[in-house]
């Protein structure tokens, strides 16, 4: 059995993605063009791996003449989150106190990301307690 495919993004798909995500509408040229010419990959494996990412939905293509001209299919905050949900998940048990703790846990965090992460769970308890729209309205009778 093969093994299951992976929604996942690997290092080198990552690497197109960003060059998606900068450049914007791009053929496999234009993209092997972009990448720095000491990490450059070959044309083929390039096509190779936005094909992968185009059936895994994160890319889109449409033809021009004969050229197929390729774009992000997933925002670059879509794909961050889902990235970051796949580690939760998997690593943490679905625990987000349990991925913070073991970030703060390292003791290498400045006293600048501290003060970020508290402003993030301070607008995080505030949006907790706001009632959400369908808890606001009121019951219908009839």
């Amino acid at each position: 059995m093969p093994p299951r495919r992976s929604n996942t993004l690997t290092e080198a798909e990552l690497r197109l993605m960003r060059l998606l995500w900068s450049c914007g509408e791009c053929s496999v040229q234009d993209l092997v063009s972009a990448m720095p010419e000491a990490a450059r990959l070959a044309y083929n494996s390039v096509l190779t791996t936005i094909r992968i990412l185009e059936s895994k939905g994160y890319v889109r293509h449409r033809q021009v003449g004969r050229a197929f001209l390729y774009t992000a299919s997933v925002a670059e905050e879509a794909a961050q989150q889902s990235e970051v949900r796949h580690v939760i998940s998997r690593f943490f048990g679905d625990s987000r106190e349990r991925l913070m703790l073991a970030l703060l846990g390292e003791g290498d965090v400045s006293t600048d990301e501290l003060e970020t992460l508290k402003r993030a769970i301070a607008q995080a308890e505030t949006a907790a307690k706001q009632p959400t729209a369908k808890q606001a309205q009121p019951e219908e009778r009839g």
